[in-house]
């Protein structure tokens, strides 16, 4: 394990693991979302895209686009949601994906990838995805291409047990919950043994690929790249499996001590391995 990293993302991980919901502790959210301001500004310009949802209110994604060493390709774009839910601490739901993120972000503002990187956090997710549908509806408007959408999805939980939407997957995928998964709709499919094969040597890798935007297991649909599946781009949430493995999810218990450190921090190894060549 690379002390620098562990040194530069542990304390990340308690910054951000701090409720955060815009109803139960909107000062949480606040917080959360000038911190995300200012580190993500430091890198380049920072875009804020304001969005209105009714009954959650005025919502804000903050985007960075960073420049590809060929400007000329379709840009990726990877995001994670920075709202917390409710009545939780929520560290790895989603604090681990924002880390992720913030240093994914470092990395390719320091040695930029091969294609244009937009990294967005994404706000409202826990209020069903509203701040993802909002950019991908704007998006198809503009007739905006993008090479693939990756939604980072609470990375950084393992357990000797492991559950499915379906018991039949457990003879493929195996009883312990010790992989990341890369979930991933027909188009987007394409590109997971590529991906797989990158990240897997970092942290174990498991692949689902799911026809038709994932309608017909609607649990991998509960994360921001579902949005851009309705919307027909090619997008995948890479992911520890939520609570199909966690028992802390959605509850105060959801904290720092609770993650597997050195396998979320493979996993960010992994990313930036799998992303970055795309």
């Amino acid at each position: 394990m690379r002390t620098d990293l562990q040194h530069r993302l542990l304390p990340d991980l308690h910054q951000f693991a701090i409720p955060r919901h815009s109803s139960w502790n909107p000062l949480g959210l606040m917080t959360v979302r000038s911190l995300l301001r200012e580190r993500l500004g430091a890198l380049g310009e920072l875009e804020e895209h304001r969005f209105h949802t009714g009954s959650a209110g005025e919502g804000v994604n903050l985007i960075l686009r960073l420049p590809g060493r060929d400007p000329n390709l379709e840009p990726l774009l990877v995001g994670a949601h920075y709202d917390g839910p409710f009545q939780s601490t929520g560290a790895d739901d989603n604090a681990s994906g924002v880390v992720a993120l913030l240093e994914l972000a470092r990395r390719w503002a320091e040695k930029p990838p091969r294609r244009p990187v937009w990294l967005v956090a994404f706000d409202q997710e826990e209020w069903g995805m509203l701040g993802s549908e909002a950019l991908a509806t704007q998006l198809r408007a503009e007739r905006q291409q993008l090479k693939l959408m990756v939604s980072l999805e609470m990375l950084a939980y393992t357990a000797h047990g492991q559950n499915y939407p379906h018991e039949a997957m457990r003879a493929v995928y195996g009883n312990t919950g010790d992989f990341i998964a890369l979930v991933a709709n027909t188009g987007a499919g394409l590109m997971l043994p590529g991906l797989a094969q990158r990240m897997g040597r970092h942290v174990t890798t498991k692949v689902l690929p799911v026809p038709s935007a994932g309608r017909a297991i609607p649990d991998v649909r509960l994360s921001d790249h579902s949005p851009f599946w309705d919307q027909g781009y090619n997008a995948l949430m890479v992911t520890d499996t939520s609570f199909m493995r966690n028992p802390h999810y959605h509850q105060m218990s959801d904290t720092v001590e609770t993650l597997d450190l050195p396998f979320f921090y493979q996993v960010v190894e992994g990313l930036d391995a799998a992303l970055s060549s795309l």
